[in-house]
């Protein structure tokens, strides 16, 4: 979502965006967004203002810490992109942010301090692809191997085939739908520590007919496990 209702970085999915609008409270709760970030070389501000800011630079001016921190949110995970085996578009970050309800979202959406920063995010991000998710487990990454994020759509029908030997689960999310993005549906997203052996493996899974599959470098942020826990020890 953006604090715009006509963002340049993707288009805004209205059908879920409006069904959430009608949820009633007591149906409401928590929910993950996921984030792959691909940024402009240069940063472009739409009032046309001169800059020197690469993409980055502009979003890491946008970070919006305090308003997420004002309506109980709560940052999650960061980290580069190293790696993207299959190709386009190539995503520079990752970026997860657990928000307590929907509603808590549009709230945010509506603050006037969202609103002066989320220029600095149009300016520097030429695409991304936001997911709504909700966790099926989370657990502290382990050592060695890679660090893999898969966002994968099922084949009609089917179930993916199990990960092979050298594949450890840290976190699997179902996804409910794209806040941002484009008009491709998403089933899930799976993290995962990958031995180098097995990351070739991953390229072809049976049952899935699309993937995208990032290789993450070191995180700047790595609260995930937490940001499910808290909230299971909570209900």
């Amino acid at each position: 979502m953006s604090g715009t209702s006509a963002p340049r970085y993707r288009t805004p999915n209205w059908e879920m965006v409006g069904g959430w609008l009608e949820m009633p409270a007591e149906q409401d709760g928590p929910f993950w967004a996921v984030n792959l970030m691909d940024y402009r070389e240069f940063a472009d501000y739409a009032d046309g203002r001169e800059t020197t800011l690469t993409g980055r630079e502009a979003d890491d001016l946008y970070a919006p810490l305090g308003p997420l921190t004002e309506i109980g949110a709560m940052p999650a995970f960061l980290a580069d992109v190293t790696a993207q085996p299959l190709g386009m578009p190539l995503y520079d970050r990752v970026a997860i942010v657990r928000y307590p309800s929907r509603a808590k979202f549009f709230e945010m959406q509506r603050r006037d301090d969202f609103l002066e920063l989320h220029a600095h995010k149009d300016a520097g991000m030429a695409s991304t692809i936001v997911f709504a998710a909700h966790p099926v487990h989370a657990s502290d990454l382990p050592d060695g191997g890679v660090h893999v994020l898969r966002v994968r759509r099922f084949t009609e029908g089917q179930r993916p085939a199990p990960d092979p030997t050298g594949v450890t689960p840290v976190a699997h999310f179902e996804i409910e739908g794209v806040i941002v993005g484009d008009d491709r549906r998403w089933d899930d997203a799976k993290f995962d520590r990958v031995d180098e052996a097995a990351l070739e493996m991953l390229n072809d899974t049976g049952g899935v007919d699309e993937q995208i599959m990032i290789v993450l470098g070191p995180s700047e942020l790595d609260e995930l496990a937490t940001s499910v826990a808290t909230v299971r020890a909570a209900n």
